[in-house]
């Protein structure tokens, strides 16, 4: 028997152990502390991590990340190299689909895919993207692009990841994930363009069944997009907060608040863009990339911080975000995605 398997199976047997003998451990003062999925989870999001991918993507190395550039190209093989760590699966024999972009370069998206671990409804998609491409270097300075979009893309790593740790601790799940950092989005949303041209003409196929994913195969296409940041609080004094756009579908909302209050995440959450419907239109179905999902019939929810006086200027650093809530943002996106 494979030692992997070994693992799972003693790992299964302590916990069923633990709930038979022990049911609970005893804290100091006496508070009965359960030992719950949702516990491993939050452990398995490492802030010092986060930090350390942020300030990767952000670096000289990857040039600002310019579709098209060298240090795009850069950061698309690291991408590829962590989705290959966390041991999703490519499509189509490679993690890299490329495309030639409005301006002419080369670009890249990066897929990966996590097969659901049950038989059951194993065929739902529930696709995860964010946008890795930024502007580069203009007039000689660069832009880093913190959190647009290094933000998103460490959010949507950090949530394969614990859906990986998820599965090798036992944990099922009834539909399989596609991971994918998208490249031009400055570019007329030319990843997100691309990605949906690949479902409609039937190139994106399931590399456990073989199967063509098609429109009608995919539950939900959730979009990362500058989720790192707390200097547009929605209320003063609370920079740990999230919105959260899902349009015309309430349901998925009431689900992250519902997570937000079970898990004890406690943020200060929006369904709109600081209460304007025109900016709220604009982010949801204009501006970024799961435009392109709504447009084909697809149900759609998009993360964000919001836009700060950092973005898109060489002053988009690292060091102007906030880890320990971005760390709360991705623990919470992260139990909504196990509940949808």
């Amino acid at each position: 028997m494979p030692n992997r398997v070994k693992r799972h199976i003693f790992f299964a047997l302590f916990l069923a152990l633990q709930g038979l003998f022990f049911g609970h451990e005893a804290g100091a003062q006496g508070r009965v502390i359960h030992i719950t999925w949702s516990d491993e989870a939050r452990k398995s999001i490492k802030e010092e991590r986060i930090e350390s991918q942020l300030s990767f993507l952000a670096d000289s190395l990857c040039d600002g990340r310019a579709t098209g550039s060298i240090g795009n190209v850069e950061a698309s093989a690291w991408i590829a190299r962590r989705f290959r760590t966390l041991g999703l699966k490519e499509i189509g024999g490679s993690y890299f689909h490329s495309f030639i972009a409005d301006n002419g370069a080369v670009a890249r998206n990066v897929i990966g895919f996590m097969p659901g671990s049950t038989k059951h409804n194993r065929e739902r998609y529930v696709i995860v993207a964010a946008n890795y491409d930024s502007y580069g270097k203009l007039d000689g300075r660069m832009f880093p692009g913190a959190d647009s979009n290094a933000s998103g893309v460490v959010g949507m790593l950090e949530i394969a990841g614990t859906f990986r740790r998820m599965q090798e601790m036992t944990r099922t799940y009834s539909k399989s994930f596609i991971f994918v950092a998208l490249d031009a989005k400055r570019l007329s949303l030319g990843g997100a363009r691309v990605l949906w041209s690949m479902i409609e003409d039937g190139e994106l196929k399931d590399p456990v069944s073989g199967e063509t994913i098609t429109k009608e195969k995919i539950a939900l296409m959730v979009n990362l997009d500058q989720i790192g940041s707390s200097l547009s609080p929605l209320h003063s004094g609370r920079p740990d907060y999230l919105i959260a756009l899902c349009g015309s579908n309430p349901g998925f909302f009431n689900i992250l608040a519902d997570c937000n209050t079970r898990y004890d995440v406690n943020l200060d959450l929006s369904s709109d863009y600081y209460g304007s419907k025109d900016f709220t239109r604009m982010f949801y179905s204009r501006v970024s990339d799961q435009k392109i999902f709504l447009e084909n019939g697809v149900d759609a929810v998009m993360f964000t911080s919001g836009i700060t006086m950092n973005n898109n200027k060489p002053g988009d650093l690292p060091s102007t975000l906030n880890i320990p809530v971005l760390k709360k943002r991705i623990f919470l996106i992260f139990e909504w995605l196990e509940k949808i």
